[in-house]
């Protein structure tokens, strides 16, 4: 089958299927479970309209039950077994896990990247925004800022590989270490410690385009009333920046910082194509994959780690995004 045809057919399926279920459980609904008729017209029909919406939401619910509930679900069972999954063992992955320096050092490597790329990228994105603005050719700046994030991760640890490269021929750092201080190459993604922010440094230059695009949309719906009242009170630019605007849309800072940590704390192909996880830059999401095809038990413990990293993260994001809309 062509996949023209089968795109069709699939659209054809899909949507007939939605319009098929609603039309038949409402039906079934009004017709057999709640009929609008006989002497309870009127509470048949208010219970009807108690039911209805869970009709709606229950494609929606089973969904996310069938592939996420599910699999969390299925994932910690499974990491309560031995690598081959025969034998029942408790907890033992898990003590296993916080008794291992990797694991303790992808842990703290992990929460380095929730510190320092949000911060960065928001911080870079909020200048971004704020600068391109006040340009006339902002738009092609902004244009240009936000290109990364057309990328893959792949892709942009492919680029970023030839800036860090050791020959100087070809990397831009060890070119410039050469020509300005007659230094010797070295190769940045060996140096302890450091080679972390090399590598962090790349997901702040994606993700600070999508920080600036946001920001740049808050900043634009401040009221221009606030502004000119601090300009005629004798407010210097920065004092409008820092004490004004920033203020203004401090909770769309917040939502942009915590939806870059929920993922930072997922990335996973940046350090795998860089470094394979060597040279003390291990993740925690690499890290699994180094025990993916040869422990299952610990890789799905290291999986449920994750998301109870990730959880409260993502429960406060959408407590700010609830607290906005009010």
């Amino acid at each position: 089958m062509s996949p023209i045809l089968q795109g069709i057919i699939t659209i054809i399926i899909g949507v007939g299927g939605c319009v098929g279920y609603f039309f038949l459980s409402n039906l079934i609904l009004d017709t057999l479970i709640y009929p609008a008729r006989g002497k309870n017209i009127a509470s048949n029909i208010r219970r009807a309209n108690m039911v209805r919406p869970w009709l709606f939401l229950f494609p929606a619910i089973f969904a996310l039950s069938l592939y996420l509930v599910y699999p969390v679900i299925g994932s910690f069972l499974r990491s309560l077994y031995n690598r081959s999954g025969n034998e029942f063992i408790g907890l033992q992955n898990y003590v296993e896990l916080f008794a291992s320096p990797e694991f303790r050092t992808a842990f703290l490597n992990n929460i380095l990247w929730a510190l320092v790329v949000p911060a960065g990228a928001t911080a870079f994105g909020l200048l971004a925004a704020q600068l391109t603005d006040r340009l006339s050719w902002g738009n092609i700046a902004k244009s240009l800022i936000f290109m990364p994030m057309a990328i893959s991760f792949v892709g942009a640890s492919l680029i970023w590989k030839f800036v860090y490269a050791y020959d100087a021929d070809i990397g831009l750092i060890n070119a410039i270490r050469a020509g300005l201080f007659g230094s010797e190459p070295v190769d940045v993604m060996q140096i302890p410690f450091w080679n972390n922010f090399f590598l962090m440094f790349i997901l702040v230059w994606i993700q600070t385009g999508f920080a600036m695009v946001i920001l740049s949309a808050a900043l634009r719906g401040i009221p221009e009333e606030t502004i000119e009242a601090a300009i005629i009170d004798g407010a210097n630019p920065f004092q409008i920046f820092f004490k004004i605007k920033v203020p203004q849309i401090m909770g769309t800072i917040v939502v942009v910082w915590t939806t870059i940590t929920i993922l930072v704390l997922k990335v996973f192909d940046i350090v795998y194509t860089m470094t394979g996880g060597n040279f003390g830059t291990e993740i925690l999401p690499s890290y699994m994959m180094s025990f993916m095809f040869r422990d299952d038990g610990r890789a799905t413990a290291i999986a449920f780690v994750i998301m109870l990293v990730v959880l409260p993260v993502m429960v406060w994001n959408i407590r700010q995004a609830r607290a906005e809309q009010r």
